[in-house]
Parts: C-alpha cells; structure tokens; sequence
C-alpha cells in the first residue's frame, strides 16, 4: 500500500490548509483499517490529528477537532484533511498513515503499517 500526501506547501495564517491523501495498492475500506493524519511541527514529536476508519467513521483530536475535518472518496480511494483558521504553529510536517484496529485507531506510531513520505506545510504571511 502506498500513500500520496499533496497539498499547498505555503499556506497564510487564518486560511484553510486541504490536503488529499492517494491511496494505491490497497482499499481505504478495506475491513479494521483507520486512516489518520499525523503532523510534526519543527523540534517537536508526532501528533495524532484525527482519523476516518475503514466504515466510514470519524476520530478526533480534541485538541484540533475544532478546526480540522476529515473525509473520504471511496470512488478515488482518497482521504482528505481540511484544516482552518491556521496558525504559524500549524508548521510542520503532514503524514498521511494507515494501521490496523479492531475497534479503534492505533494508539502507537509502531501500529501504523503504511506512511506516506510526507508533505510540508508552512504557514507564513
């Protein structure tokens, strides 16, 4: 499974951030599979940022799911993350990443199979 992150690179504060996700090799509803997105700001860690599961449903960040909405299109066998009111400290690194669940998202980075390489975002003005 292979996972393509795309999106603006610059993005100014206060604006909307869409990214998609292409997934190729496998299913986006294939059975017990979540698909989350994950950032890393500069000289910090990982942050989980929410997650649409192989049905269809829906995990959030509670520290972000006031400004992000994910969702999906089974037809393109895509996952998108919508992001507003952007922040400087939105900067960083977004992952596209896929793991296995039997009732709800990976908690460990170590159980998320399948990572996209990543595309960066930069909120500047």
């Amino acid at each position: 499974v292979q996972l393509q992150e795309s999106g603006p690179g610059l993005v100014k504060p206060s604006q909307t951030l869409s990214l998609t996700c292409t997934v190729s090799g496998g299913s986006i509803t294939t059975n017990y599979y979540y698909w989350s997105w994950i950032r890393q700001a500069p000289g910090k860690g990982l942050e989980w940022m929410g997650a649409i599961a192989y049905s269809g449903s829906l995990y959030d960040s509670p520290s972000l799911k006031s400004r992000t909405s994910i969702s999906r299109d089974n037809a393109k066998n895509t996952v998108y993350l919508q992001m507003n009111s952007l922040k400087f400290e939105d900067t960083g690194i977004y992952y596209c990443v896929a793991g296995y669940g039997p009732g709800l998202p990976p908690l460990e980075w170590d159980d998320y199979d399948f990572w996209g390489q990543g595309t960066q975002v930069t909120v500047s003005s």
